[in-house]
């Protein structure tokens, strides 16, 4: 009994530790400026300051930017399953030239700190004349190495006698993947999109090098701005910094068990 209560109370006190900076965030978007660097530290405000929040969203440049990296958000979700599933049922089941020469190739590209190769990949988009479009924000990372590394392993368990059964019934290779592959991947698909999304909607040093247009600023870019023209009203910045992180907190709350469940499934053979 003694054992559980003391592990209890360590995990309550790295569960608070670990939400204490979002508390204080969204504590600190009802307060003054004043408030917010006060010395000493105060959690609370003396006075709730409700408007911070109202200013904030009624923001026409801010729900933009809320509007337009929901949307990339979606657009790259839904692009980086597409392609990093097609690209893992293709490694996982299919037998080419080259596959094993290509495979390790592919995954010695997830060791490669992506700082390493911004400049190249930014004079490649200046090349296409991508800067200042949407796309340069989609294309360059739909495609990852560990995405395609996760799905292929899930793909691997999948029992071979259903593809030689649809082979047979007359479906060909994407006849298998859409009707057998795709209904059965759900899984691997629920990791991939959230973990897309949220790498898209935390961007922040791709969109910054590539975007100067502020009707296609992203929602982290555009708190730096903000930052920068607005830096003595830290009231509205932190209540815009709150609901730019309500979006990530609520998908992880809801599909947290099936993160933690899809993960074990998908395992490693």
């Amino acid at each position: 009994m003694l054992t559980f209560l003391m592990k209890a109370f360590f995990s309550l006190i790295i569960v608070m530790l670990a939400l204490f900076p979002l508390a204080w965030m969204v504590i600190s978007g009802f307060k003054i400026r004043t408030e917010v660097v006060s010395t000493p530290f105060q959690f609370f405000p003396e006075v709730w300051h409700w408007e911070n929040y109202v200013q904030i969203l009624s923001d026409p440049s801010f729900l933009r930017t809320l509007m337009i990296t929901g949307l990339g958000a979606v657009i790259f979700t839904t692009g980086s399953i597409a392609v990093n599933s097609m690209a893992a049922y293709a490694f996982a089941r299919l037998e080419f030239k080259g596959k094993r020469f290509v495979w390790p190739l592919v995954l010695m590209t997830m060791f490669i700190p992506g700082m390493t190769i911004l400049l190249t990949s930014f004079i490649v988009v200046t090349d296409l004349r991508m800067l200042d479009t949407l796309a340069v924000l989609i294309i360059p990372g739909m495609a990852t190495a560990g995405h395609v590394f996760f799905v292929r392993q899930f793909y691997l368990n999948i029992p071979s006698s259903l593809e030689e059964a649809a082979v047979v019934d007359g479906c060909g290779r994407w006849g298998v993947y859409l009707r057998i592959f795709l209904p059965l991947s759900k899984a691997p698909f629920v990791v991939v999109g959230i973990t897309s999304f949220m790498a898209f909607w935390n961007s922040f040093v791709w969109p910054v090098l590539t975007i100067t247009s502020p009707d296609l600023y992203q929602v982290q870019q555009y708190l730096a701005a903000f930052r920068g023209e607005r830096s003595s009203e830290l009231g509205i910045l932190m209540a815009g910094s709150a609901c730019a992180a309500a979006p990530i907190i609520i998908i992880f709350l809801i599909f947290q068990r099936q993160i933690i469940a899809n993960i074990k499934m998908a395992g490693l053979k």
